[in-house]
């Protein structure tokens, strides 16, 4: 009886002290999944500077200008008597979070390309501690083939999805040429609307949604439950795959160009659209073409390539890429201070979803027309994109969450990543050149690290470029080589559109 009575007094008291601690925060669902015993997802975001590295800076900016932006970069995740998770704020040693590794003098610009990606390669694979926020910043200061120094900043997907990280990034930034003007971004995109908005149309725009989102459900959850993709020349299906060391790849294409295969593709769509007697989300009431499509299609083209010249049989494997998808109804970008409001229009925090893409087997009409595959590709977003299956898949998370437990709902994300061949997420960078503390960054790029996929790729926009990143497994993808038949995929769309 003492005993109970002494076990209720101390959760009094630790629920006493909870309510009085002002500085705790709920983890939202999606920042328990990234961060668990099963799944831990970091985002390494690398700033290539134009100038030599001078760091005497570094520790003041950190604390006056980096820390400020949200209180999640001086918290740490802690859990209540209920095991719920929450942000709690800390003093934080601003000197365990800067690192600056020491390479060899003297060398190469080639030799210190290859320190930085087996850099990069070994902090992917380091858990950040439990015990102190959850971001680490790391200064090269030695030059490379892209850069005079490079400075790479490690932050856990837990503390928010690309678009906040993005946000939190260019808070530190300014534009180069005029620190007093606020940097601009790209329109990525085109809407095709259709006028005709009858009340048949709408009453056929839902009737029409419903298959597609309970088949796009149903295949969802196989697709994380049973179902797995071949194995491939990109899906090696190791166990501990998130463990081993990865390889990095990166090219660069021009917007400009890109917009160029996305104008002929948009053609593509609206011959479909002129002349089909099908109603579906995708023709019937809104096309929409944008570069980040276009540019997924070039990628699945140059995938398949690679998968046919490593193995003649792969070409036409069922391989599945996880493309995301950021949810917020508003997608611009925000002052961080207004993403962090309660009524935020873009908040922060992690709002995106996993479509389950199937990757387009390759023909012998793909190589007559490569615009054909692409416009294949595209028409298997749009009606992905057109579905609600992403925002059940959602509930069903929190479902799992509260009957089972949070762990149980990161091994559900854990087995969708899996079971599926590659992932490709993008952001939009800005137009103008930016600088960090008078270091003008000359390019950008970003990865994932923690997946248990053997590949992934990222795509960035920045200075009217668009930077691809291959993240591929060690030792099972040549990423030299993957990167040779993306940049061949490339060529052959935009010599279709000549």
């Amino acid at each position: 009886m003492e005993k109970a009575e002494g076990e209720n007094q101390l959760r009094n008291i630790a629920r006493m002290e909870l309510e009085e601690d002002e500085e705790l925060e709920p983890v939202s669902p999606t920042g328990q999944y990234l961060n668990s015993s099963v799944l831990s997802l970091s985002v390494l975001s690398i700033l290539e500077s134009e100038v030599p590295i001078d760091d005497s800076q570094a520790m003041s900016l950190l604390k006056d200008v980096f820390l400020p932006i949200n209180p999640r970069f001086s918290s740490i995740m802690v859990a209540d008597q209920n095991g719920e998770k929450q942000w709690k704020k800390v003093e934080v040693e601003l000197k365990k979070h800067v690192k600056v590794p020491i390479f060899p003098s003297g060398l190469p610009l080639k030799s210190y390309d290859k320190f930085l990606h087996d850099y990069i390669s070994q902090i992917g694979l380091e858990q950040l501690p439990q015990s102190q926020p959850l971001w680490d910043i790391h200064i090269i200061k030695y030059p490379t083939s892209h850069a005079a120094g490079v400075l790479i900043f490690k932050l856990h997907h837990s503390l928010g999805d690309g678009f906040s990280l993005m946000g939190a990034l260019l808070s530190c930034l300014q534009r180069a040429d005029n620190p007093s003007r606020p940097l601009t971004f790209p329109s990525i995109g085109f809407s095709l609307n259709n006028n005709n908005n009858s009340i048949f149309r709408r009453v056929s725009k839902i009737f029409s949604m419903v298959p597609e989102t309970v088949l796009d459900f149903c295949w969802s959850i196989a697709k994380s439950t049973l179902v797995k993709d071949d194995l491939t020349p990109i899906r090696s299906g190791n166990a501990g795959v998130e463990f081993r060391p990865i390889t990095v790849a990166t090219m660069t294409f021009s917007i400009d160009d890109i917009k160029q295969i996305k104008t002929k593709v948009g053609a593509m769509s609206c011959r479909v659209y002129s002349f089909t007697t099908t109603i579906n989300l995708a023709s019937s009431f809104k096309l929409k073409e944008t570069i980040n499509d276009v540019v997924v299609g070039i990628i699945f083209l140059g995938i398949r390539l690679y998968m046919q010249e490593m193995r003649q049989d792969a070409s036409k494997a069922e391989s599945t890429a996880l493309v995301l998808l950021n949810t917020r109804v508003f997608r611009s970008y925000e002052q961080v201070k207004d993403m962090v409001k309660p009524d935020a229009k873009a908040p922060w925090g992690n709002y995106f979803a996993f479509l389950h893409v199937s990757i387009p087997e390759l023909t012998y009409a793909t190589f007559a027309n490569p615009l054909e595959f692409v416009f294949k590709a595209q028409q298997i977003i749009n009606r992905k994109k057109n579905s609600l299956a992403v925002y059940l898949t959602g509930r069903l998370l929190e479902i799992i969450k509260k009957f089972r437990s949070p762990e149980a709902a990161s091994g559900y994300v854990y087995s969708t990543l899996k079971n599926s061949s590659m992932a490709i997420t993008n952001m939009v960078g800005p137009v103008e050149k930016m600088a960090l503390a008078n270091h003008p960054i000359k390019g950008l790029y970003f990865i994932v690290a923690g997946a248990p996929q053997s590949l992934s790729l990222t795509i960035v926009s920045y200075m009217g470029k668009l930077r691809v990143t291959v993240v591929a497994e060690d030792g099972f993808i040549d990423s030299q080589k993957l990167k040779s038949c993306i940049e061949n995929a490339f060529q052959m769309m935009l010599h279709s559109t000549s």
